[in-house]
């Protein structure tokens, strides 16, 4: 048997998605047997990332800085704006990189049944954001699943008196599926491919 501290730590990496017990004692006995080159430069940038976490005052997105790394980078395209659920969705797209315009991060999705009003989410920042003037376009790119079409509806509701071209990621993306999951192809040709709503 593993000490205490050994046993916590790996009831920790448990809880992480895309672990389970089994896969998070593995983790834990590579750290070990790897102390110097994998668990201490691991500790070392949790330490650093834990100090310096930031929520973008502008977007959403998680970084080290606020504004983050893409609101704040002068390359990317002002005009055009991607709205997503959830900073995974944010990052998996970045992956693509195939958008080059700017992000906001709505922080989940309409649920009714969860208790997710509008008012939970960050609609209102998003719409202030708009009002400010010099975006033409919004691309919303919610995940293809009941709730969220039912958000890229509302958001479209409340974006519909702006001068902006408002489109969606192309259908196409698998009916369930979340951005996160999806392999860059995909992202790619649903970017590619997105279209006006309405």
């Amino acid at each position: 048997m593993a000490s205490h501290e050994i046993e916590t730590l790996t009831q920790a990496l448990a809880r992480l998605p895309g672990l389970g017990p089994r896969s998070a004692r593995r983790a834990v006995l590579h750290l070990v047997k790897k102390r110097e080159t994998a668990l201490v430069p691991l500790l070392r940038a949790m330490e650093a990332v834990s100090e310096r976490l930031a929520t973008c005052s502008t977007c959403g997105n998680v970084d080290t800085t606020d504004p983050c790394a893409i609101c704040s980078d002068p390359r990317r395209d002002a005009r055009a704006l991607c709205v997503v659920e959830e900073v995974a969705d944010l990052w998996a797209l970045e992956r693509s990189r195939l958008f080059p315009g700017r992000f906001h991060v709505l922080g989940g999705r309409l649920a009714a049944l969860e208790g997710v009003r509008p008012e939970d989410l960050s609609i209102d920042a998003l719409v202030g954001r708009i009002a400010g003037g010099g975006i033409d376009e919004v691309v919303l790119a919610m995940n293809a699943t009941l709730e969220g079409q039912t958000t890229a509806h509302y958001v479209a509701d409340r974006l519909e008196k702006f001068p902006i071209r408002l489109t969606q990621l192309a259908h196409g993306l698998p009916v369930g599926g979340e951005l996160d999951y999806l392999d860059e192809g995909t992202l790619a040709q649903a970017l590619r491919a997105r279209r006006p709503v309405g």
